[in-house]
């Protein structure tokens, strides 16, 4: 047996031994919330409703330990499902490298799996001794859960290290069994995610409560199922494959910048893409998935609604602004240098500025806010308490305008740098009828989707929105719309199919913008005054105009450059430091928005541990400044970083260094 052979199994015997300690953790932190606090002493003495963590701030220590949690558990989240098609990838087009990639990205994930369990059983301990009286509560509503949720994470742990370990002994005919068990961790982890957001969720809208005693008096599944789980659901699903993509990024930018071979700058160049286009492709509908679910926070409490739009939580969404924005403008730069890889790309370089113009605009009109105090003297020159101009960009409806235009701007980077190097197109004849039925498929559920919108808006009551029959003449323009952009589908087809298919596709991003950004975006101001709940309903159009023009324009692009002649090829490896730079930049900055958001959706329940139901009379129950959770957030972040890379660097002793290159 060579030195590395016998060093390997060590490695893994070390990490499988850590791992069985983080599940000793959880059983016992699920056996200790199944049996809830300790009862009061016989004696009759008053069981305690808080404690200090040795004299200092419980919030503190718990808002802590739950962030690291979560944040650990995101990437554990988010890794398997592009981990998994990534291998599928590989194993239907036959590229080892494929393969070999998804591996690297498991392994990634069996390394931060035991720290993520370890954080969990520790963030349950401290819940229990220092929060006893809201512990109660949540286990008398939520017990039948904590069993469920325990085995599941079993479940999930053995199914990750079947998964990894399991890699090279599972090939050729039992190939599909292995990605079946890819499939199968990534459901496991989903439903891990579904219970773990019910608690947090029916914090915020309790249900089954019985407001005379505010005492629980529903079934398990009614609080389980309250009005913000699926809302939660889908955000916390897109931001956490969001947050594994740039977290690999950076870890493949480190390994780029540490690496004496051509093919290791290869390998980690094409990982560190990889990465960041999961992480841009998650963020895209990211933004919508936020103001779906903060619609229905509104609409669960007005309370919460208020503060955080235009009370207490305001200033820290001009934070959050900021940090999307960085995402967004670093992605579009990452992509942008890495057009200087690819052969022939330069043609499309004159289109940078441009782009690089419309983020720059977009994101100055998402940031600006509305509540800006002017002094005496301004509001006598300018005639209003506020600055005109914020007054109008500061509203939602400039705002959904302007993340419009950025993700169509982002998608439009991304589709000139992946015909960096393509040719002359195929005529669309050579495709066959394969061909022919991808752009049928396409095209029926783009005109599906717009349709069915436009039909909801064209029937949609004006009762149910508190507006009168006279008010629903507002509904018809974005219907009008709608059908505008269905008919518009078929017109680009057609081009397609007569090889016009670049020309469909400039046709249809045109429309689109038109229709979005600037005719609704407009429109929505006339809505704000006249029928102003109706602008949801605006923002939804607009929306769903966007994603039809992903999904589509993506159809097309396939279609038309399948088989293309190339230009020339791709140099991975041939990148800049400044480019692997700014992935590790993308990477700090999702672990600080995850930080932001975190606080943003606990602080909305302000002095209440459950909504309404359960008040927080600790002395730590009052609502932290910006500056205090600035502070807080920031020390979070440099401990997940400093966390996450000595967990990486641990995973990585003893690997293999070679590298397989990249896809040519």
């Amino acid at each position: 047996m060579t030195p590395r052979a016998r060093e390997r199994p060590r490695g893994r015997t070390r990490r499988t031994a850590a791992s069985l300690v983080a599940f000793a953790c959880v059983l016992a932190a699920a056996v200790a919330l199944a049996a809830g606090p300790p009862a009061a002493a016989a004696g009759g003495a008053a069981a305690a409703e808080y404690r200090s963590f040795y004299g200092t701030s419980a919030r503190l220590v718990v808002w802590i330990v739950a962030e690291l949690h979560l944040m650990f558990g995101a990437f554990v989240l988010g890794v398997p499902i592009f981990a998994s098609i990534v291998e599928v990838i590989g194993w239907r087009g036959g590229d080892p490298r494929y393969d070999r990639l998804a591996h690297e990205f498991t392994g990634l994930l069996a390394a931060a799996f035991s720290t993520t369990a370890a954080f969990g059983g520790l963030l349950v301990f401290a819940l229990i001794g220092l929060y006893p009286r809201f512990m109660t509560f949540l286990t008398s509503v939520f017990h039948e859960t904590y069993y469920v949720y325990a085995l599941l994470f079993f479940a999930e742990g053995f199914t990750l290290y079947l998964y990894y370990y399991g890699w090279d002994r599972m090939r050729g005919r039992l190939k599909g069994l292995h990605v079946a068990l890819g499939i199968l961790l990534n459901v496991w982890g989903t439903v891990l995610m579904l219970i773990a957001n019910a608690w947090v969720a029916y914090m915020m809208a309790p249900t089954g409560i019985d407001r005379k005693t505010l005492e629980f008096v529903g079934t398990t599944w009614q609080a389980v199922a309250n009005p913000l789980w699926i809302p939660l659901a889908i955000h916390r699903v897109l931001g956490n494959v969001a947050f594994g993509g740039f977290i690999v990024g950076a870890y493949a930018a480190v390994r780029f910048l540490g690496a004496r071979t051509e093919a290791a700058r290869a390998h980690y160049d094409w990982m560190g893409y990889v990465g960041n286009f999961v992480g841009l492709g998650a963020l895209i509908p990211l933004p919508f998935a936020g103001y779906y679910l903060g619609r229905e926070i509104y609409s669960t409490s007005a309370v919460m609604g208020n503060n955080m739009m235009g009370g207490a939580f305001s200033w820290t969404f001009i934070l959050q602004a900021v940090l999307i924005g960085i995402l967004f403008i670093g992605g579009n730069y990452y992509l942008w240098i890495g057009m200087g890889r690819i052969e022939g790309a330069e043609r499309y370089r004159p289109w940078v500025k441009y782009i690089n113009l419309v983020l720059l605009l977009s994101f100055a009109v998402w940031l600006t806010p509305r509540n800006v105090p002017l002094t005496g003297e301004e509001q006598t020159a300018l005639g209003g308490q506020f600055h005109p101009l914020l007054k109008y960009l500061g509203l939602m409806s400039a705002k959904n305008a302007a993340v419009n235009f950025i993700i169509l701007s982002t998608f439009f980077s991304f589709l000139l740098y992946r015909r960096g190097n393509k040719g002359r197109p195929r005529p669309f004849a050579a495709h066959g009828r394969v061909g022919l039925l991808v752009l049928t498929a396409g095209a029926a559920v783009a005109i599906s989707i717009l349709l069915w919108y436009a039909r909801a808006l064209l029937t949609l009551d004006p009762k149910t929105l508190d507006l009168t029959a006279a008010q629903a003449g507002y509904f018809k323009p974005p219907a009008y719309l709608l059908l505008g952009q269905a008919v518009m589908v078929l017109v680009t087809a057609t081009l397609a199919l007569r090889d016009r298919g670049t020309l469909a596709q400039a046709l249809f991003f045109a429309s689109t913008t038109l229709a979005s950004v600037f005719v609704l975006g407009v429109y929505g101001f006339v809505v704000m005054e006249r029928a102003n709940p109706f602008l949801r309903n605006v923002a939804v159009a607009q929306w769903l105009m966007v994603m039809v023009c992903l999904l589509w324009n993506t159809v097309l692009d396939v279609l038309v450059f399948r088989g293309a002649e190339t230009a020339g090829g791709i140099r991975w490896g041939r990148m800049p430091a400044r480019s692997q730079y700014t992935l590790i930049l993308l990477c700090v900055t999702i672990v600080m928005l995850m930080g932001l958001m975190g606080f943003i959706r606990s602080g909305l329940r302000e002095d209440w541990h459950v909504y309404g139901v359960l008040q927080d009379t600790s002395p730590w129950a009052w609502t932290p400044t910006t500056a205090y959770m600035t502070r807080v957030v920031g020390a979070i972040v440099l401990g997940f970083l400093g966390l996450v890379a000595f967990v990486f660097w641990l995973a990585g002793l003893g690997e293999k260094k070679d590298h397989g290159g990249a896809p040519a």
